[in-house]
């Protein structure tokens, strides 16, 4: 393809082993060190600078200086939605890494996609929200019906803030482990907020694990019963 989007630029970046271990590690939706990047890539501080230079320069990644520190995150919510749908579609054609670990059923359980619930939990809450009406699916596009929007006003959520956000206020995102669909876009992050709020959910330091107590979980279920 000689004219358009050069998918190629994109697709070798996310492609280095380095570059895709400190990518998915931002996928926490927390900003990082260079130093705290390397460690998870398994390389040195000045490697890690390269690459990290070369990722931001493409607007993979965004940076904020505090005090003599830099923090890397990802850029936007399109770059955590991209890197979800590249898991899903590898592990839908079996290109699995061989990492293992007590934290995999955790992981696949309920954890953070950079920033809304993503595992079981996250596409239990699609398909029950499309199952009730509440969110109405059209191919790619997803939105929320009056109903939806009482019930979100229900639990608590400020609807009106996340409309007049500049994000749209649902999007799809394929599941990685799941290989099926969990809502992302400002509604996405209102709803696992939410579950912060309310003290049903926390995240599990270091870790994309979110972690729901007892009663957290029997609540979650109630408000989101099976479809």
């Amino acid at each position: 393809m000689k004219e358009g989007p050069d998918i190629a630029l994109i697709g070798s970046l996310i492609g280095d082993p380095a570059r895709a271990n400190m990518l998915t590690t931002l996928m926490t939706g927390k900003a990082l060190t260079a130093s705290e990047l390397a460690a998870e890539a398994g390389i040195t501080p000045q490697t890690a600078s390269s690459h990290l230079s070369k990722l931001e320069a493409a607007g993979l990644l965004s940076q904020r200086k505090q005090g003599r520190h830099r923090y890397f995150a990802l850029a936007d919510d399109e770059v955590g939605n991209l890197l979800e749908a590249m898991m899903g579609l590898a592990a839908k054609r079996g290109h699995m890494r061989a990492r293992t670990g007590p934290r995999d059923p955790a992981l696949r359980k309920a954890r953070v996609c950079y920033n809304h619930l993503a595992g079981d939990f996250g596409v239990r809450l699609f398909d029950s929200m499309v199952a009730r009406e509440l969110l109405v699916e059209e191919g790619e596009e997803i939105s929320l019906t009056d109903a939806g929007e009482a019930f979100v006003g229900e639990l608590g959520i400020a609807l009106p803030d996340l409309i007049n956000s500049r994000r749209p206020l649902c999007r799809s995102c394929l599941d990685w482990s799941e290989r099926r669909t969990h809502l992302s876009g400002a509604l996405g992050t209102g709803l696992l907020d939410r579950f912060y709020d309310l003290g049903w959910a926390h995240r599990i330091e270091g870790s994309r694990v979110v972690s729901f107590t007892s009663e957290g979980e029997r609540r979650f279920r109630e408000c989101f019963p099976e479809a």
